[in-house]
């Protein structure tokens, strides 16, 4: 009994040894690992001023363009209409037809209008005639009145007689020419050059005034696009209107071409003169050629603006830029490097970069890593593109100069790892063991 006690602790203490033996190598292990690779604990301590990148200001000419959603609209759009009741004897135009301003469009029944004509033609001669009459009659009640032959107040009655008949030559005259005004209406021209729309009526329709049109015409060549411009941007707006006036029509609107890479130039000629204060915006007008019919009415485009150039002006990149309650502001690094804030106001935004006021000429505005950056600290400039502390880069091995190994080297490595394991397990064997009793460590 007491032997196997004593043999108990005595297995007791063998295992502790062997417990205390392997915990001692593993310490010693993990020192001389970190004592090897000192870089990797660095990294993963990591530096305590913030790294960033920095981008140096340098004023340039920037144009200043407005975006803006735009409607084409035609220039001139006309409902052709009857302005008399009559049958519609031809039609001379097609659907979807250019026309010019005068041409014929369609032709009404003439024949009652015709005749009216006529009949008031035959009437203004048969009444000149009796005019002529008139005044034969009147000559000659002047000259019985020298002799005494008649008294005055027959003159009187001649003269009269003569003026009424000469007043109902003017009313024949008056009344044919508006009889071949109705005559000339059965004869419906192209009021403006254009594309024609759908025709309603056909050949044997009774046209009405104040009825349905016979058909639209639309102005197509120019053309104009109307957009609303924001009220903030008018002081702008009405000067590029005024140099596009001097200028006599210079290029500063451009539309791009829905559905293709084109884009059309134009000029602003409109510009609105009530700002809507539900919306906050002012209509303006561009005009444009178009005699390949790029543009069509009603499309929507997107029209660019040319408001003008601000010189020498100072962007940054509006990633660079931090919003607070009281304005916004970027950090400018100076030679200490230390982070100072200096607050900035918005001119223009284009693209990703903005023309600011605040700055000066040659500041280094902070462009990444400003969530780190605290007011009047240092910070860390890195170069854009540089391996990051502590990245996949960073955690190769390296030379003694710090140069990462190379693929070669840790080839190497991992060949003559089981080499060293051979080593190892033979000075282990016992003197005088078969090589056959030795354990085989790879298969």
């Amino acid at each position: 009994m007491f032997k196997l006690i004593r043999v108990g602790v005595r297995f007791s203490m063998k295992i502790k040894t062997v417990l205390i033996g392997l915990v001692t190598l593993g310490v010693l292990g993990g020192l001389v690992y970190y004592r090897l690779n000192p870089k990797e604990d660095e990294t993963a301590k990591g530096p305590n001023e913030p790294a960033v990148t920095l981008q140096t200001v340098v004023p340039k000419d920037v144009a200043v363009n407005l975006n803006l959603n735009g409607t084409v609209t035609s220039i001139r759009t006309v409902d052709v209409r009857s302005q008399i009741t009559n049958t519609v004897k031809e039609v001379r135009v097609r659907e979807g037809q250019f026309v010019n301003q005068g041409d014929v469009l369609f032709v009404l029944d003439t024949r009652s209008d015709k005749a009216n004509v006529e009949k008031l033609t035959a009437q203004l001669l048969r009444d000149k005639a009796l005019a002529a009459d008139q005044d034969r009659q009147y000559a000659r009640a002047q000259e019985l009145r020298l002799k005494n032959f008649v008294s005055q107040g027959s003159v009187d009655t001649n003269m009269s007689q003569r003026d009424a008949q000469v007043a109902l030559v003017a009313s024949d005259e008056a009344a044919l020419e508006a009889a071949k005004v109705a005559l000339d209406f059965n004869t419906i021209r192209a009021p403006i050059s254009g594309r024609t729309g759908v025709i309603n009526i056909f050949p044997g329709t009774l046209v009405l005034p104040q009825t349905v049109s016979l058909l639209t015409i639309t102005q197509l060549d120019p053309i104009s696009v109307q957009f609303s411009v924001p009220e903030t941007q008018l002081v702008k707006l009405q000067a590029a209107l005024k140099s596009s006036s001097l200028s006599q029509g210079a290029s500063n609107v451009e539309v791009k071409v829905p559905n293709t890479n084109k884009s059309v130039s134009g000029h602003l000629y409109f510009v609105d003169n009530l700002v809507d204060p539900s919306s906050g915006t002012i209509k303006a007008k561009a005009r444009f050629e178009n005699k390949n019919s790029d543009l069509w009415p009603g499309q929507f485009v997107q029209t660019r603006i040319s408001l003008g150039v601000i010189k020498d002006a100072l962007s940054i990149p509006s990633k660079s830029i931090v919003n607070s309650p009281n304005g916004k502001f970027v950090y400018v690094v100076g030679e200490d490097r230390i982070a100072k804030q200096k607050p900035i106001k918005e001119l223009y935004v284009y693209g990703e970069s903005m023309a600011v006021e605040g700055l000066s000429e040659n500041d280094a505005v902070v462009v990444e890593g400003k969530q780190n950056v605290r007011p009047d600290a240092k910070v860390r400039v890195i170069t854009p593109g540089a391996p990051k502390p502590g990245g996949a880069d960073a955690k190769g091995a390296s030379d003694a100069k710090g140069a990462p190994a190379s693929p070669t080297e840790a080839q190497s490595k991992e060949k003559t790892a089981p080499g060293s394991v051979q080593s190892a397990e033979k000075e282990k064997t016992p003197p005088g063991a078969k090589p056959s009793e030795v354990p085989s460590t790879a298969k």
